[in-house]
Order: structure tokens, then C-alpha cells, then sequence
């Protein structure tokens, strides 16, 4: 896709000047889930750092001038520091290069987008953000589940999952709980069987309806329905692994009702 077209058919788009870093979500995989400001800065951006989690099918995207430059945090695997990730970004942005910070989902939820922002913050270094759409939402209407439906929540919990199964987290996740709103967990997998067994303590039923959503919008999504007492056991049985992301509550039932007219690749 030519820059010039997207700039002259939208001519709104913010300038992306040399020195400036842009935090920018790439949404849940699907290229076409892309906001356009997301688009226009792979087309302009001269460094694209990016994330495990963004689609290949997004970075086929980028402008022929664009380097890519893979800087994934994978839980449970190698990875790169957080610290060495900020010191890159200043670092490109100090070689007045346009650098793309480029996340899956939203750099803000999840994302670590905020320590980075502090860290150029602290660095002198000016950025902008660019909101993507967060993957625990979008998986969840993606497969039919409304985050919110006036007759059964008016509130919604986003947690993560990937923290240390220890007493701290165990609390934590008993208490979210107990507030009696749906939960969506984010990267749950290395302790799914904990985290279900604290929202059972917490007073969530046994028979709680929760769904399993693995690499949502691609073409290796995965989706398991199942309930709170079974869901640690069918993820095992059904192979799932990361990146997933888990709904329990009454919101999850709701896919059952909606996928038979459901319009679905």
C-alpha cells in the first residue's frame, strides 16, 4: 500500500518526525483489525521494534525503508529485558531515526507501553501513542461473547495471569472473584489450574461458563468451551497453549446463543 495514498485520502494523519518514538498497538493478529494510524506509521517508521505477539502478516505491511527489529517477551522462554528495550528505543530515537514501538493488542493494557512512555519520559525523548485494540476483548467478541450485556454484567475484570502462583497472586485472584464480575485473563496458561482453582474459593460456582481463546483472528485459533472445574483439564486435553486468553462468567454462556447467525471465516 502506497504512503502517499493513505496520507492524500486521509490527510489527518500526525507527522512522524525523525527522533520521535511511537508506542502503537497491533491489535489481536488480523491485519485487518489495524487502526489506520497504526498502518500509516508502518509504512513511515525507519525502526520497527515489535513484539512475539504481532502478526507476520503486519509486518509484510511495513515501508521498504523500514528495519525490523524483534524485541518479543514470551513468558517462560528467552526473552528481552524490559531495560534493554527502553535503552533501544532512546537509543534509535537519539540516531534521529522514526522508531514504531509496535505491541500486540494495546500497549496499554498488558503491554508494558507505560514503562516504556516513563522511560522516554525520563529520556527527553518525545513519543506518541496509538491505541490498538486489546486481544482480550477483541477474542471475546471475535467468538461471540459481549464483554458487557445490560441483563448480566456492568462491569468487567482484565487480569493478568502470567504473575507467580504464590500466596500474593493466590489472594489477589480469590478477590477479584469475589466482586461477582466476568473475568478475562490474559496470559493465563503457565497457571491456569491455580487460577481457577482461587476464583473457585473467591465464590465463583464450579459450573461457572468459561471459554479458552488461543491465537484469536489467526488462522490457529483455538476455542474451548468449557467451565471452571474444567477448564485447567480441557485446555490440557485440547493441547491449547499461549498466547490464549481465558473468560469466566456468565458472558461467556452467551456464545452458545449467538453463534448459530454468527457470520464466521
Amino acid at each position: 500500500m502506497d504512503a502517499q495514498l493513505l496520507a492524500d485520502t486521509l490527510p489527518k494523519f500526525p507527522d512522524f518526525p525523525p527522533g520521535e518514538v511511537w508506542l502503537a498497538g497491533a491489535g489481536p493478529g488480523d491485519p485487518g483489525l489495524l487502526t489506520l494510524h497504526t498502518l500509516h506509521a508502518l509504512q513511515t517508521a525507519d525502526d520497527i521494534v515489535h513484539d512475539a505477539l504481532v502478526d507476520p502478516r503486519i509486518l509484510k505491511l511495513a515501508g521498504n525503508q523500514a528495519k525490523l527489529i524483534f524485541a518479543g517477551k514470551r513468558g517462560g522462554r528467552p526473552s528481552s529485558e524490559q531495560g534493554d528495550i527502553n535503552e533501544l528505543l532512546i537509543e534509535r530515537a537519539r540516531m534521529q531515526h522514526r522508531v514504531l514501538r509496535l505491541k500486540g493488542g494495546d500497549p496499554f493494557v498488558f503491554g508494558r507501553g507505560g514503562e516504556e512512555a516513563l522511560a522516554l519520559t525520563r529520556a527527553g525523548v518525545r513519543f506518541r501513542i496509538i491505541p490498538g485494540i486489546t486481544s482480550g476483548l477483541a477474542a471475546a467478541a471475535l467468538a461471540g461473547i459481549p464483554a458487557t450485556m445490560r441483563d448480566i454484567n456492568h462491569a468487567v475484570i482484565l487480569m493478568a495471569g502470567s504473575r507467580s502462583a504464590d500466596r500474593a497472586s493466590i489472594a489477589e485472584w480469590e478477590r477479584l472473584a469475589s466482586v461477582g464480575q466476568p473475568i478475562i485473563v490474559y496470559m493465563p496458561m503457565s497457571n491456569l489450574p491455580e487460577i481457577m482453582s482461587a476464583f473457585e474459593r473467591g465464590g465463583m460456582g464450579r459450573d461457572t461458563p468459561a471459554v479458552i481463546i488461543s491465537s484469536a483472528s489467526t488462522s490457529d485459533e483455538q476455542i474451548v468451551e468449557t467451565s471452571l472445574s474444567k477448564a485447567a483439564a480441557d485446555a490440557e486435553r485440547q493441547g491449547i497453549c499461549a498466547p490464549a486468553i481465558v473468560i469466566v462468567g456468565a458472558i461467556a454462556g452467551m456464545r452458545q446463543k449467538l453463534l448459530s447467525n454468527m457470520a464466521c471465516e
